[in-house]
């Protein structure tokens, strides 16, 4: 059974509950339209991908899609220091080398060890596994950045901050892994069940995407906790 297709305008049946979450942002807290300018963002950056994709499927050469890989890693290390109030380049440069180290190798086990996809770039593999990779990356070190610096500005010591937020970006990582079979039937084997695969070998895939997330989630924010750490460990030796 083909997945049943539906008009863009049924969307809006949405407007409802998301009128709701905007009202009520915007008279506690201001921020309404945050929630509407995502939508509308998230809105315009799939269909612009829906195109791309077109173009970068049919592609006979790895280079489009390492292109492809390339924005989409320094859009994830950039977009992952929104919590903080102060983002440099050097702090993106921390957040890129950690999600490079960490989502990367990640993402080598699943191409070339679980799949070994011939070509190895093949795009319609690769980019929607990298697309979860570096997404998972992405919240990790976002969460973990956030309650650095915060457990930071409140006296906490290098160590215990740095604990306090390995521990934090992992929270959402080990509540789906918790939840998987019971509370959820996650995307992944949800949308391989609606395009017709077998329940059986989406479940597979499933086990494969969830350990792909975890690791690269786990791996990116120990990488730019370890990185921020020794950066802040070496002001304080030098200002001592």
């Amino acid at each position: 059974m083909a997945p049943k297709a539906f008009s863009p305008w049924d969307l809006l049946l949405f407007a409802l509950p998301l009128s709701f979450i905007i009202f009520f942002r915007e008279r506690w807290f201001s921020g309404g339209r945050t929630v509407l300018y995502g939508f509308l963002r998230m809105s315009l950056q799939l269909t612009l991908l829906g195109y791309l994709l077109v173009y970068v499927f049919e592609a006979e050469s790895p280079y489009p899609v390492a292109g492809a890989l390339l924005v989409m890693l320094s859009a994830s290390a950039w977009i992952a220091l929104n919590p903080l109030k102060k983002r440099g380049l050097h702090l993106f440069g921390t957040a890129l080398k950690s999600i490079f180290l960490g989502a990367g190798s990640s993402l080598s086990l699943a191409v070339f060890g679980v799949l070994s996809l011939s070509p190895w770039w093949y795009p319609r593999y690769l980019l929607p596994i990298a697309g979860m990779t570096f997404s998972a990356a992405l919240n990790g070190v976002s969460l973990a950045a956030e309650r650095f610096f915060a457990a930071r500005s409140l006296g906490a010591a290098l160590e215990e901050a740095r604990n306090q937020a390995y521990q934090t970006a992992l929270i959402p990582y080990l509540n789906s892994l918790f939840s998987a079979g019971l509370v959820s039937i996650p995307g992944m084997m949800t949308g391989q069940i609606l395009a017709g695969v077998s329940p059986l070998l989406a479940v597979k895939y499933q086990i494969l995407i969830m350990a792909l997330i975890f690791s690269s989630a786990g791996l990116s924010s120990l990488f730019f906790l370890f990185f921020v750490v020794k950066e802040h460990s070496k002001k304080e030796g030098e200002s001592s």
